[in-house]
């Protein structure tokens, strides 16, 4: 991956006007529905599409599944991943395949309805705009506990990072082409990919689309899952959390230090006090506390730096279906003569291994 400026594409560019990238993991009962609902619509914009779908580590028959509906849904892609890299990776995996005009990213469980995709379709058609989110109507936030860790990770993203994004939108979305490339350029490896988009700047419009509830299986997003991605996404994008224990560490400090001025005027004044034994315990505490905090929080960034300058591939392609035998070779990591700076530029990930997810 080279780090040289993105020509974007054009609009007018050959191949389908419609990509659909589907990550999934142990969707197969779904399966049906899902392409019952979404080919029907696809067709009814009247435009040449195509589906990928990228299995991301599946432990049942998805990918037999998959390759097995390739008889009877037109356009179908199959991306087999070689093991679950999560879906931050597999999305990024998907659009290095996809080679439509306008992408369309939605989840494979129903809870992203096909039936929203014209409305996503007709501010890019009429007004091309960039990026169209879906804005969550009726979406089921969860239990309580999860639904104030999400309005406090979105309160902390907004004051700690330098983008900011619509707390009401999800993954379901569109993005044209020449966002793709943008968003195919950044060689992140731990990604957060509605913070890389916010920072990318195209425009950006929303619509109202009523989300469903999950048909078939169970949700891959546990609590420590949603954890982990929350530290990610506001990690990666400010260091106010490093600045803010230089603060509490001056605060802190200033602090000791107007305390010991007290008590040595005091002693002066009127002598020498006994020790207290259980407050000096607890301010012990509280401050090696601060310090393991504040360590911790280093220790986020140096993780992030260690991860990026390995260099390691975002992911590997075990299978892919549908797709040329070049496309193939790419996502495999089998080295193909390099391409000239700008060109390489332009598909950054589309060797699989090549950047992150």
């Amino acid at each position: 991956m080279t780090m040289y400026p993105v020509e974007l594409a054009l609009r007018g560019a050959p191949g389908p006007v419609f990509s659909v990238v589907l990550p999934m993991r142990n969707e197969s009962r779904g399966l049906d529905r899902l392409f019952a609902r979404l080919v029907p619509v696809l067709l009814g914009l009247g435009h040449p599409f195509e589906i990928v779908a990228v299995d991301d580590g599946s432990l049942d028959d998805t990918l037999a599944r998959l390759k097995a509906l390739r008889a009877t849904v037109p356009g179908l892609k199959v991306i087999s991943l070689s093991r679950n890299f999560g879906k931050e990776i597999a999305v990024t995996a998907g659009l290095a395949r996809t080679s439509g005009r306008a992408v369309i990213l939605m989840d494979s469980d129903l809870q992203h309805p096909p039936e929203g995709i014209p409305a996503l379709v007709e501010p890019w058609e009429k007004e091309s705009v960039a990026i169209v989110y879906a804005r969550r109507v009726g979406l089921d936030r969860g239990g309580l506990t999860r639904r104030m860790m999400t309005r406090t990770f979105y309160r902390l993203f907004d004051m700690m990072s330098e983008v900011k994004i619509d707390r009401e939108t999800g993954d379901f979305m569109l993005i044209d082409r020449k966002v793709v490339d943008a968003f195919l350029a950044m060689p992140e490896r731990n990604r957060f990919n509605r913070g890389l988009l916010a920072w990318a700047g195209f425009q950006a419009r929303t619509v109202p689309v009523a989300m469903q509830a999950r048909e078939s299986g169970a949700s891959q997003w546990g609590i420590l899952k949603l954890v982990r991605l929350a530290m990610n996404a506001i990690t990666s994008f400010g260091t106010l959390p490093l600045r803010i224990w230089t603060y509490l560490g001056t605060a802190v400090s200033l602090l000791a230090l107007a305390t010991g001025m007290y008590f040595f005027i005091r002693t002066l004044l009127f002598g020498a006090d006994v020790p207290g034994y259980p407050s000096l315990i607890v301010g012990l505490m509280l401050s090696a506390g601060i310090q393991l905090i504040g360590l911790g929080i280093i220790g986020e960034y140096i993780g992030h730096v260690f991860s990026e300058v390995k260099r390691r591939p975002l992911y590997f392609v075990q299978e892919a279906v549908g797709f040329d035998e070049a496309s193939a070779a790419e996502g495999q990591g089998i080295a193909t003569p390099a391409p000239a700076p700008a060109a390489d530029a332009q598909t950054p990930a589309a060797n699989g291994a090549g950047d992150r997810s």
